[in-house]
């Protein structure tokens, strides 16, 4: 059992804080390993992150009922024999109540931990095939992200698939990126939802490679077509031989494998100098554009 207590004062006499408060500090005490007594104290740290993440998760809510959400395009552009193509990924933004742009930092762990994602995630997927549907999007190819839970969710191959026949969407268009996190947590539902997928076009990136413990073991056993190197080691490349190793082994790596490889956070003329040298496939970042907001389709 998960028990949260709050203390009743003279200065604590609202039922909704209250409760509110206690809701809050049971959750908690599952967030610690559940079997414990957590009792609510304002200045706790566990407390007031769990306060804040209830908190977006009611601004979320609202802000999918109002279709708040908004979607940024940002251009990953090829290199080495692949300049000719046009790649983008699809970022997503919220526009709070004020009307300013919130990222995605802010909302998406509450969206995890309250489970909105997959919400989300089907909120993406239909925008897009419609501005695709629409011809909003002059691009060979866009990448859509999607989060762990709905990749092990069972209705989303149904729903991608219903949802590109009444767009009259080639799937072909359509890369879907997941993290290494998320693929190696559900190998086997992830390996199916890919190689079904595949059959019809769509092709798939993992994210943030070489962040995980095992990226090399299971990565024989995942369809994928792109890696994207995770982009702590392409920062520093410039100035850390270290990472620059590290990207020339997943860049050797990816290529044995047949798999075409994108470089995470190029800011600057230095970085991209260098992993064109090393044969890097694919770059992203500030550097060759940012993220520009889409238009909408209601």
């Amino acid at each position: 059992a998960s028990i949260g207590v709050v203390g009743i004062t003279l200065d604590n006499l609202d039922i909704a804080t209250i409760m509110s408060a206690a809701d809050v500090a049971c959750y908690t005490a599952k967030d610690m390993g559940r079997n414990r007594v957590h009792i609510y104290e304002a200045s706790d740290s566990l407390l007031v992150e769990r306060h804040g993440q209830m908190h977006w998760a009611n601004r979320l809510v609202q802000a999918l009922d109002e279709n708040r959400l908004v979607l940024f395009q940002q251009p990953i552009v090829g290199l080495n024999g692949h300049s000719h193509e046009e790649h983008s990924e699809i970022l997503l933004r919220l526009r709070d109540e004020d009307g300013e742009i919130v990222r995605p930092d802010n909302f998406i762990p509450s969206a995890e931990r309250y489970n909105l994602m997959a919400r989300i995630d089907r909120w993406v997927i239909h925008q897009v095939f419609s501005l695709l549907e629409y011809n909003e999007l002059n691009q060979q190819e866009v990448t859509i992200n999607l989060s762990g839970v709905s990749l092990v969710e069972d209705e989303l191959l149904r729903f991608i698939l219903k949802t590109a026949r009444d767009h009259k969407i080639n799937l072909e268009q359509i890369c879907f990126e997941i993290t290494e996190t998320a693929a190696i947590s559900h190998l086997g539902k992830a390996c199916h939802f890919m190689q079904q997928l595949k059959k019809q076009g769509c092709r798939f990136a993992l994210d943030d490679f070489g962040s995980g413990l095992s990226s090399f073991g299971y990565l024989k056993n995942l369809p994928v077509d792109y890696l994207k190197i995770d982009g702590s080691f392409v920062k520093d490349i410039s100035i850390d031989p270290i990472d620059k190793a590290m990207v020339e082994s997943i860049n050797r790596l990816g290529h044995v494998m047949g798999i075409r490889t994108v470089a995470e956070w190029v800011e600057n003329e230095d970085i991209l100098k260098i992993i064109k040298e090393i044969g890097v496939d694919y770059a992203q970042g500030y550097h060759l554009g940012t993220p520009k907001e889409m238009r909408r389709v209601h």
